[in-house]
């Protein structure tokens, strides 16, 4: 199952387990199961301290437990955690054998406290980059308080399952039956979800902090960037990001990063925490931002207001929100979203297997998307608002090329239909003819662009029209001490590359300014 490199990677990392453990695997005479045993063969040969029994009497087969010998440890992937979840796997076969995470001691003892029976269960797809962060977060709760179970399960393999509960989009997590939640979340967003008095507890934290040299609004590349450069000056830094990575997160290949060929959004993002961390920065996570209130004279403090009633002071202030997906605003979008509505056609690509699709935009993304699709659902349908297709032309002409698609231009989307559960198909205007027309579908991946994230901004900081915050060139804005960084900026071509280029020049005219004032 696994080759020789990847056996010896594996056999390094299984060198770090210090307690016994054992794999119970429950298997039928599938094909799957076949498999499945071959990789915990091969897992079982590469350390003494592991031992394998295929007894296992689960009724999701395939599927396998890790247990701790003697110990309480309720943890299972159901299926084969290869692809993006192959790291997931090596984790949990780290820390049931005893090696510790690097999880924050603050956290890692919120899981310990946390009293209740929680029993989660995690629906992933081996090719969503999103998934990994929820059935690692959940694997290691499970570890450490034997109160929590979890079970992480291969949407593609349990289909009567997924039929069933109706999802639509991974990861989807069920906790003691109910659906809990859609999408990433760490350690920290399930936590803050159980424990209710853990986002008052943190705002008393946040009010009691000393005021900033500079404060960065958002942990994308631009704020990620911007902290290191601050912090290398020796002033006093804080980060506050919703969410540290950004839409980095959501970024499945990314290849034009200079001096790394290649790599993963998820991957970049923990790189970008992690170098961070070598530096002297306060970060704080899960705060979004909901006011700026400015300087009330030159050489004042900016507060930055967050929604869960914390405030934070700063001398000088860099906004790094960055940007999310444009959503079409029309009749039924919400209600669907995540029952056929999707933004992550590598995420949620494998649950409509042999089902209709539509790929809403015709640009680089949509039409990625919709040739990424072709290969996995039965028909594809992309709707473009204009009278051509945007894409580059290679990308046109592969998708041309595909049997199963169809390319509609001048075509508005006004409503997405369902029956209450699911979507069931779209309707469109013909901007041309002004025709209305109904297509029957199970699926809309919505790729029409980004918006930057700057409502929180209104009334303060300057913007165009499209809600982009005005800079200068040295990233400042219309308030002396309040800078601006990445996509949430009038800068030109939203790429990673520009947006690290501008967190460190924000980071050095902030800088400047600091002195200035002195």
């Amino acid at each position: 199952m696994l080759d020789a490199n990847l056996k010896t990677q594996l056999k390094a990392y299984l060198e770090k387990v210090t307690q016994p453990f054992e794999i119970v695997a429950s298997l039928d005479d599938g094909a799957k199961s076949q498999e499945l045993l071959g990789l915990l063969t091969d897992i079982a040969s590469l350390s003494d301290k592991i031992a394998l029994r295929s007894d296992g009497d689960d009724s999701r087969k395939p599927s396998f437990a890790l247990n701790r010998i003697n110990g309480n440890i309720s943890l299972r992937f159901a299926g084969i955690p290869m692809g993006h979840e192959f790291s997931s796997l090596v984790l949990a076969l780290l820390q049931v054998g005893g090696h510790p995470s690097k999880t924050s001691a603050d956290v890692i003892e919120q899981i310990k406290n946390l009293e209740g029976e929680f029993n989660f269960e995690t629906y992933f797809s081996l090719s969503c980059q999103n998934c990994p962060d929820v059935v690692q977060a959940l694997n290691l709760m499970a570890v450490l308080n034997p109160n929590i179970r979890h079970v992480a399960i291969d949407g593609a393999l349990f289909q009567d399952e997924v039929e069933q509960r109706q999802i639509m989009s991974v990861p989807s997590i069920y906790l003691n039956g109910e659906l809990f939640g859609q999408g990433r979340m760490g350690e920290e967003e399930i936590l803050a979800k159980l424990d209710t008095g853990a986002s008052a507890r943190d705002a008393e934290k946040l009010n009691a902090k000393d005021a900033f040299d500079v404060l960065v609004v958002g942990g994308g590349p631009a704020g990620a960037t911007a902290a290191i450069y601050a912090a290398r000056k020796g002033i006093r830094t804080g980060v506050a990001a919703e969410r540290f990575g950004g839409q980095v997160l959501d970024t499945m290949a990314i290849e034009n990063f200079i001096s790394v060929p290649e790599t993963e959004g998820p991957k970049l993002a923990r790189a970008l925490e992690e170098h961070v961390r070598q530096y002297d920065v306060d970060i704080m996570n899960l705060q979004r931002a909901a006011k700026l209130v400015p300087a009330a004279s030159e050489g004042g403090l900016h507060e930055v207001q967050f929604d869960n009633g914390a405030a934070l002071k700063a001398k000088t202030v860099i906004v790094a929100t960055g940007a999310r997906w444009r959503e079409m605003n029309v009749p039924g979008e919400q209600e669907y979203r995540g029952r056929g509505v999707a933004y992550c056609p590598h995420c949620d690509g494998p649950l409509f297997k042999g089902k209709r699709v539509a790929v809403i935009g015709g640009g680089n993304s949509g039409v990625e998307a919709a040739i990424d699709l072709a290969g996995i659902v039965a028909h594809v349908t992309l709707l473009e608002f204009g009278e051509q297709l945007r894409a580059d032309a290679v990308l046109q002409n592969k998708l041309r090329s595909l049997p199963n698609v169809t390319i509609l231009t001048m075509a508005q989307t006004t409503e997405v239909k369902g029956d209450g559960q699911k979507v069931t198909g779209l309707v469109y205007k013909d901007r041309g003819s002004e025709a209305v027309h109904t297509v029957e579908l199970e699926g809309i991946f919505v790729q029409i662009g980004l918006l930057p994230n700057s409502d929180w901004l209104k009334g303060t900081v300057e913007l165009t029209r499209f809600g982009e915050i005005i800079t200068d060139a040295k990233g400042q804005t219309n308030i002396p001490g309040v800078f601006g960084a990445g996509d949430v900026t009038t800068v030109p071509y939203k790429q990673i590359v520009i947006a690290v280029g501008e967190g460190a020049k924000a980071a050095l005219s902030a800088f400047d300014h600091l002195i200035r004032q002195a």
